[in-house]
């Protein structure tokens, strides 16, 4: 998520026409080093925004994978500035690790003049405070396939080899209508414009809903990538994206089966243990200043249903495979208590 992603920062949202950035540092980290980038414990911090759906899978792939003692976390605050993202949540306003007050300071020893803003996940080499990539599509399928050393005993597998290619058709369909079509919708700047984003997102629920009415995860019997991603944005549909971005023909919690989908993966360690709700209501709200120019954060929805009976085990599935739940999260791995269920 860049902090102008509607390119002009916090004001311009809503006022011009959506594109999401790409990611213009593709290094990629690999065992075999062949960007320059070998994976190494303790070599690389990653930097998140709680708020931010993009970063929030690399979030919850760390958890399921157990790469936190081989990839430390940084944390930014959830409001952040025309500057970008910032450390201010830490002692002195920076980095523990980095020594950086904004996220910006480790673009600028990468590259200066960059295009694309500041956006996260970003993963930065400790050693050197420079970027390494921002390249929030290909992090996580990374973290399931070039970190495998690094995984903790009993780590899922989250790519598996065997079904990628229905794993990718199924990720593309979400990114592009929901994942994406979210913010085509929140950030329209006309009605036709707003229509057509908010009817594909509803067009492709109801195609997931269906989907899932009769298999517990979107591809296979476990936990994939694909649900990963899917369950980042709909974690934040009733908070932000129903109001907010206007994308109301339905709440969540009103369609039966994503709602009970979402909470099942709530429910699963890796993942309700990544989200907090306050931080995405306070970016969301107060950060998109040119759809809320007020900057009033609402005290809604009612968050205790994440934690309700979701009955999905009835359809049988695996969550972890042949591998194991992670274990407790560590302290950095830990949300706020603020508006959590």
């Amino acid at each position: 998520m860049s902090h102008d992603e509607g390119d002009g920062g916090n004001s311009a949202y809503g006022r011009k026409a959506f594109k999401r950035s790409g990611a213009h540092f593709a290094d990629r980290i690999t065992a075999d080093g062949r960007d320059g980038w070998p994976v190494e414990a303790g070599r690389y911090r990653l930097v998140v925004s709680r708020a931010c759906p993009w970063a929030s899978r690399a979030l919850v792939s760390r958890r399921l994978l157990g790469l936190a003692d081989a990839l430390s976390l940084a944390v930014t605050d959830p409001v952040q500035d025309d500057r970008s993202w910032r450390f201010t949540l830490d002692p002195d306003g920076r980095d523990p690790v980095l020594g950086i007050r904004y996220l910006s300071e480790a673009y600028d020893r990468r590259k200066t003049d960059y295009p694309g803003g500041v956006s996260v996940p970003a993963i930065v080499e400790v050693a050197g405070g420079q970027l390494v990539t921002n390249d929030y599509q290909q992090i996580t399928l990374d973290f399931a396939t070039e970190w495998t050393a690094l995984h903790r005993a009993g780590a899922p597998d989250l790519y598996p080899e065997n079904r990628r290619d229905e794993i990718d058709a199924v990720m593309a369909e979400v990114f592009d209508e929901v994942n994406n079509g979210v913010y085509r919708a929140g950030f329209a700047t006309g009605q036709q414009e707003y229509e057509r984003a908010c009817a594909g997102v509803f067009r492709r629920l109801e195609i997931l809903a269906q989907r899932l009415a009769g298999q517990r995860y979107l591809v296979g019997d476990t936990i994939t990538e694909a649900d990963i991603r899917l369950f980042t944005t709909l974690v934040r549909f009733d908070a932000v994206y129903h109001g907010h971005f206007k994308c109301n023909r339905w709440k969540l919690t009103e369609n039966r089966v994503l709602w009970a989908y979402a909470r099942d993966l709530y429910q699963t360690p890796g993942f309700g243990d990544t989200v907090d709700f306050d931080h995405i209501k306070r970016h969301y709200y107060q950060v998109h200043t040119g759809i809320n120019p007020t900057g009033i954060v609402p005290l809604g929805p009612d968050l205790s249903g994440w934690s309700t009976p979701h009955h999905r085990e009835d359809l049988g599935g695996r969550p972890f495979g042949e591998g194991t739940p992670p274990g407790p999260a560590r302290a950095d791995e830990e949300t706020a208590a603020r508006g959590r269920a």
